[in-house]
């Protein structure tokens, strides 16, 4: 005698693990793209000091205060590269038979967390560890010097005057275990839900530090230091649709575009300290 074992889905679906947008704790959005696809914003030399003449001009002047001087005023040039889309369907039918699984909603919801965050925050990474203005030569990084290597990038950013408070230390999740095993490294775990929310797991020397996946981080990351005041991170555009029953097609037509970018100023980038890795770090 053969019985037919019956077969019961349950209305769940096995998500993937996935991490929100950690990028606002190292961006900004000073300025305003509305009405724009590309800003410009100016750059202003300074005149240098002079030995006042109290006797009288120096030789050459007709000022006491020294040679005057002209200053120059460019610009620089910002315009959004990033116009991204996606687009799916959902029939009506699927809907139904997956016990209202696969569902328009959930699906767009899906998407952004998985495929769209991802993206954007592993373009903004790259931009500022590929423009940082202190970028050493790569190193392995281990358990004795991880400590050494951190506090070098933050003198770093001390002599080129950039401010202390606001500072964010970004590591993954290997070069965090190195770091759990250095005996000189105390960190401050005692901070807000805010910041936890946005990825912070503690302060060290003064900084927030941030843990990353590695997989939306360059090839060769070690740590990066750097202050929000370095990088813009504008999203001109992010719109979403769900179309129901549109022409052609029974369910639901999901559509999606995002125009997005990152800039690291040019005055500011001495702002960032991008730490590469030579070869694979060992605690």
């Amino acid at each position: 005698m053969s019985i037919a074992l019956a077969t019961k889905f349950a209305p769940y679906t096995d998500e993937q693990f996935s991490t929100e947008s950690k990028k606002a704790l190292l961006t900004n959005h000073d300025f305003d793209w509305t009405g724009a696809h590309t800003v410009k914003a100016y750059k202003v030399t300074t005149s240098k000091m002079n030995d006042y003449g109290r006797s009288g001009p120096a030789e050459g002047n007709w000022s006491r205060y020294g040679a005057v001087s002209a200053l120059d005023a460019t610009t620089e040039e910002f315009t959004l590269k990033k116009d991204r889309s996606f687009t799916f369907a959902i029939d009506k039918l699927d809907t139904d038979e997956t016990a209202r699984q696969l569902a328009a909603a959930s699906a767009l919801a899906r998407q952004n967390r998985e495929v769209v965050i991802p993206e954007v925050d592993t373009y903004t990474y790259g931009v500022m560890c590929e423009n940082a203005g202190h970028k050493p030569t790569a190193l392995a990084l281990t358990a004795s010097n991880i400590y050494t290597e951190i506090l070098n990038g933050s003198l770093a950013l001390d002599d080129s005057q950039v401010p202390e408070t606001g500072r964010v230390l970004v590591v993954t999740p290997a070069i965090y275990t190195i770091m759990k095993k250095c005996k000189d490294i105390v960190m401050e775990t005692d901070i807000g839900n805010d910041l936890r929310l946005k990825g912070a797991i503690g302060i060290l020397d003064g900084m927030t530090v941030q843990k990353i996946p590695a997989n939306r981080l360059p090839a060769d990351f070690g740590f990066l230091i750097a202050h929000p005041v370095a990088t813009v991170a504008p999203v001109k555009l992010e719109d979403y649709t769900i179309h129901d029953n549109p022409p052609g097609i029974s369910g639901a037509l999901v559509e999606g575009r995002i125009c997005y970018d990152a800039f690291v100023l040019e005055n500011k980038a001495k702002a960032i300290y991008y730490q590469a890795v030579a070869a694979e770090s060992a605690g």
